[in-house]
């Protein structure tokens, strides 16, 4: 297909203008004011009003296929991201089989093939006693590879320190980390289950059991280890004021050490467990009004590199349950891009540091070929919005497949009105184009 996004404002690069931008096939042919001569033999689309920015990439979700897809599958999260702004996504390997083997990780690349809406990889996922297959993944194909230095939702603990020193000095391509120090986290669920009993343990206690000690001590270490092997690592989900003193500011392409933020731990505070209780229960965990602000300016001046969401949905009874019983995470890709530019509305954040943070960096970072950007020769992935048209949440248009969310009964300020995925409208004010477009996220490595 051939389309033509007229008199559109342009978010990309630094920059913010009004242009025309030019699709052919899966390409943007051009940005320019000067359109093709040839303009009757394109799809024209009016821009008047709205602003595009390149596709989001999400580099932390969790899409549940294969063995837990009663929660959420690679069709039914990556609809929803789409519908969200997110072109492309990375997806962990806490799954059922995990995936910890290349046969494994094939096997999720072939059933995206297949059912994804949205360009695509796969985390490796390291183990105690895996190192001889993360040395073998192919680092033009798998994003990275993924090392939980902290139990959480499928318990894929690595806490052997001769294993730790072999993946950070032996892998063959980015280290992500989720990073709670075990040892501390188990310490503080000790002394609640005392002092509360089973039974009594609240939301609002998550943070202090999943505390910011149990976060610092464990980042620390990974940054430890990735300094003595000069690794490339990447620290997921950072939620700590006290865990920026770990980070650099600066460039991202001049880093070999980068942190991420995902966007409910700039959103929500300690403040909103008593209001949402276990919806907002997020392994690490949403922690103080404090730590928020402190995440949200770490953004500004560069010592956080990206934004992503951790979308990780659970069945709403198997959130409900006491706090023993509760799973961590949530549903967020179809609203992360919708909740960020609420911040830009609301003057909390510039938006051409969202535009940063989702899209160019990501795309620096993992070295992603020809994405992350509205520019000549890019693959076009692209979202439209309309700043001045506002929703709300509500179970009939969530589109994950547990139908709940942590932002249901919130108006946001903007809509996502369409989604280009390579070249194709894959999503037009709530209409889905259901042909299967996306394609594997190549690395230039």
């Amino acid at each position: 297909m051939k389309y033509i996004i007229k008199n559109i404002r342009i978010i990309n690069n630094g920059q913010d203008f009004i242009s025309n931008i030019i699709i052919n096939d899966e390409i943007i042919e051009s940005v320019s004011i000067e359109l093709p001569k040839d303009e009757h033999n394109y799809t024209i689309i009016d821009g008047t009003n709205k602003i595009a920015l390149p596709g989001i990439i999400d580099d932390q979700v969790h899409f549940r296929e294969p063995g837990l897809t009663h929660k959420g599958d690679i069709y039914s999260e990556s609809r929803a991201a789409v519908a969200g702004g997110i072109t492309s996504f990375m997806e962990m390997p806490n799954t059922n089989p995990q995936t910890t083997t290349l046969t494994a990780l094939n096997d999720k690349f072939n059933i995206a093939e297949e059912k994804s809406f949205a360009n695509y990889s796969f985390y490796m996922g390291a183990t105690n006693d895996n190192l001889a297959e993360l040395i073998k993944v192919d680092s033009k194909k798998t994003c990275g590879i993924k090392v939980f230095m902290g139990s959480s939702t499928g318990n894929m603990l690595v806490d052997n320190k001769t294993t730790l020193d072999g993946i950070f000095s032996e892998a063959p391509c980015l280290i992500a980390t989720h990073c709670e120090d075990e040892s501390t986290v188990k310490a503080n669920l000790s002394f609640f289950r005392n002092k509360y009993g089973d039974d009594n343990i609240l939301p609002k206690h998550h943070p202090l059991i999943r505390s910011e000690e149990a976060c610092y001590k464990s980042s620390s270490k990974a940054v430890e280890l990735a300094t003595k092997h000069n690794s490339q690592l990447h620290v997921l989900h950072l939620t700590t004021e006290r865990e920026l003193s770990l980070f650099s500011a600066g460039h991202i392409e001049d880093k070999k050490i980068t942190a991420e933020v995902c966007v409910h731990h700039l959103w929500f505070d300690d403040n909103d467990y008593n209001r949402l209780g276990n919806k907002i229960r997020w392994n690490p965990a949403v922690k103080t009004n404090k730590d928020k602000l402190a995440l949200r300016d770490a953004l500004i001046n560069n010592k956080l590199d990206v934004i992503a969401t951790d979308h990780a949905p659970h069945d709403i009874s198997e959130k409900m349950n006491n706090y023993l019983n509760s799973a961590s995470g949530g549903p967020l890709v179809q609203h992360s891009l919708l909740a960020m530019l609420d911040l830009y509305i609301d003057g909390k954040i510039e938006i051409n540091t969202i535009v940063n943070k989702m899209c160019h960096a990501p795309a620096k970072l993992f070295r992603i070929e020809n994405r992350g950007f509205i520019e000549k020769g890019y693959y076009a992935d692209i979202v439209l919005i309309d700043l001045k048209k506002p929703q709300e949440v509500n179970k009939k248009n969530i589109l994950s497949k547990c139908k709940w969310s942590p932002f249901e009964g919130h108006i946001f300020k903007s809509t996502i009105t369409h989604t280009f995925v390579n070249g194709t409208l894959v999503y037009d004010n709530g209409i889905f184009n259901e042909n299967k477009v996306g394609k594997p996220l190549l690395f230039n490595r």
